[in-house]
């Protein structure tokens, strides 16, 4: 993950009373790890911690980055998580909390899939932003 990326990425030791969304505040402060959620795109099985919105917000938005659908899972995959770098990083002190509208998710996942990840969010937000642009300059009918 490239500086620039984690300098826009806040820590998740960060103070999470600035998060206004209380259901993401206690989804973040839990110790509970069935509080996990895990993002499937593509080949990527990513463990997620959100509000149930945010998180489901967060995966439409990383859905416009794939020609199948983005899930998410509120246990653990059938398949488990491959990689041995996101399987772990539960165990790392810290990791990017990605703002989304009054809330946030929290990619506990290895440094290359969470650049991965950011970059996918940031163009589904692009792609998201250019559709809902194109609908509202439209003078068509439907």
């Amino acid at each position: 993950m490239s500086s620039g990326e984690r300098e826009e990425l806040e820590s998740v030791e960060d103070d999470w009373s600035a998060i206004p969304c209380e259901a993401c505040r206690s989804a973040l402060e839990s110790e509970n790890t069935r509080s996990v959620s895990f993002l499937l795109l593509d080949e990527l099985t990513i463990p997620v911690l959100g509000c149930e919105d945010h998180l489901a917000e967060f995966t439409e938005v990383c859905g416009f980055t794939t020609n199948d659908t983005a899930d998410l899972l509120g246990h653990h995959p059938a398949g488990g998580v491959q990689c041995p770098g996101c399987r772990n990083a539960r165990y790392d002190a810290s990791h990017p909390m990605i703002a989304v509208h009054d809330g946030a998710v929290v990619v506990t996942a290895c440094p290359d899939h969470q650049s991965e990840i950011l970059q996918r969010f940031r163009t589904g937000l692009e792609t998201r932003q250019q559709l809902t642009a194109d609908l509202g300059t439209s003078n068509s009918p439907l």
